[in-house]
């Protein structure tokens, strides 16, 4: 399954809405997906929760004129700028939006309940003050492109070498799946993003696939513990390479934006 975070869907068509370029229905639709409900808690003005149209809305009239993504993990703060409540909020949902032009930030909260392949999936989005200052290592999507075909290129190498599932049939039939999508015309990014930003997200998403099935499909041939080691010591760097190319995909409508 492709990594897309809801942060991201947020944040994609949230830019898209501010910049005119899509409607608010259209945007609402593309964020909640298949999620069931999502609401956004905590605005300012707002004595309880309310829908994504309101407060998309709400937010553009504070003065919010951009979103950027966050993905921070243990010991790598990806995209935010603090204050410490909010970076550890956000740490725990692995994902976050920040506002820009505006100093509050959004970290969503996920409930599900039913039965297994009939879930009923809310989010909840809280809404929370932030440190107007820069991201914590947001590469370039330029940056990010060289990063993830190098990284790409050696995680293969060493999980060859250790017989890994991720680097076999499986991952090659997964991936092929991931083309035939991307090539069936997958809207990757909402509309205002430039095609750099496309390539990199979907290069991005094939990465963390890959990452994805080494972990899930067993060991392979490497079942000595110091080969697992090693297969866990080729994985970590091109985890956050994959994190820090999506967030520079996410954001690159706002980046550029504010270059022009």
């Amino acid at each position: 399954m492709l990594f897309e975070p809801r942060s991201g869907r947020l944040a994609a068509w949230g830019n898209a809405l501010l910049a005119g370029l899509v409607s608010p229905d259209e945007a609402v639709l593309s964020i909640v997906g298949e999620d069931a409900v999502h609401r956004v808690e905590g605005l300012p003005g707002e004595s309880g929760p309310v829908g994504l149209t309101l407060a998309l809305g709400r937010l553009r009239a504070l003065g919010v004129s951009g979103l950027r993504v966050a993905l921070p993990a243990p010991g790598h703060p990806l995209g935010l700028s603090g204050p410490p409540e909010f970076n550890a909020r956000a740490l725990e949902a692995e994902e976050a939006v920040v506002a820009v032009g505006a100093a509050l930030g959004l970290v969503p909260e996920v409930a599900e309940a039913g039965p297994a392949g009939d879930l009923h999936v809310s989010v909840t989005w809280h809404c929370l003050p932030v440190r107007e200052a820069p991201p914590a290592d947001v590469p370039s999507l330029g940056e990010a492109e060289r990063e993830l075909a190098e990284a790409l290129r050696e995680a293969t190498v060493v999980l060859t070498r250790l017989d890994v599932a991720g680097s076999g049939p499986v991952a090659e039939a997964a991936l092929s799946a991931y083309r035939a999508r991307a090539d069936a015309g997958r809207e990757v990014l909402a509309p205002g993003y430039p095609p750099r930003a496309v390539r990199v997200l979907a290069l991005a998403q094939r990465v963390d696939l890959l990452v994805s099935l080494a972990y899930e499909h067993g060991p392979g041939g490497a079942v000595a513990a110091s080969e697992m080691a090693a297969r866990a010591e080729a994985l970590r760097p091109v985890e956050r390479v994959a994190r820090r190319a999506l967030v520079a995909a996410y954001n690159a409508a706002v980046e550029e934006r504010e270059r022009g």
